[in-house]
């Protein structure tokens, strides 16, 4: 909104007056108004106002800043509900990690890092408590029939029993291996006998030499 030829106001003797007004005085009737607006118009007056004068001394007020109305005189306010911080319910959470209660369950139980559990998982089966190897591998954790029944896994495909069974024979390994933790993972993969005819090194298998280096970059970067 702004002054034109015609003064914005009804009869001559407003405009004459304000014209005189001084600039505090214009500024908190420019004040007024816009308030006044506000409550007739709701949230279509709630816009910045920028006030100033044309060549003939009359006060210009406006929704855009102009060479006749450059100064800024009140400020939008800012969106509530763009500026309110959004509540936690709100915001996104962060997924948990896969079977993350079973896996600290048997972490406690034979005390391994929890860490160690979901890398060994991860590269055994991607998670997958259905999965089954060709050579006869199954479950999250990837029993052979021999290793299961020797740490009393009854049901392979039973989450829980398996990372028990896993996390049982990995305790047994590096005990066996003086806590060498890569001597450990090479014999989970390919058996304790293939690591001690190796002499207690990583057996120069391809598979458990690839095996061994995915489980400890898994580890590495957690």
């Amino acid at each position: 909104m702004r002054g034109e030829e015609e003064c914005p106001l009804e009869g001559a003797g407003a405009c004459a007056a304000m014209a005189h007004m001084t600039r505090p005085r214009l500024i908190v009737l420019a004040r007024a108004l816009h308030g006044a607006a506000a409550l007739l118009l709701g949230a279509a007056a709630q816009a910045q106002v920028y006030m100033g004068s044309d060549a003939q001394g009359t006060l210009v007020l406006s929704n855009h800043a102009s060479s006749e109305a450059p100064e800024l005189l009140l400020a939008a306010p800012a969106d509530p509900a763009a500026a309110a911080p959004r509540s936690e319910a709100a915001l996104p959470q962060p997924a948990a990690a896969p079977l993350s209660g079973e896996i600290r369950a048997a972490a406690q139980r034979h005390a391994l890092p929890e860490s160690l559990l979901a890398a060994v998982i991860a590269v055994e089966s991607g998670f997958n408590p259905k999965a089954v190897s060709p050579k006869g591998a199954k479950g999250l954790m990837q029993l052979m029939p021999e290793t299961a029944r020797r740490f009393g896994v009854k049901d392979v495909f039973a989450v829980q029993q398996n990372i028990d069974g896993g996390a049982a024979y990995l305790r047994w390994l590096l005990t066996q291996f003086d806590n060498d933790l890569q001597l450990a993972l090479a014999a989970y993969n390919a058996g304790e006998g293939a690591v001690a005819r190796a002499g207690r090194r990583v057996p120069a298998y391809p598979e458990t030499q690839d095996y061994v280096a995915k489980v400890m970059a898994r580890l590495a970067s957690r």
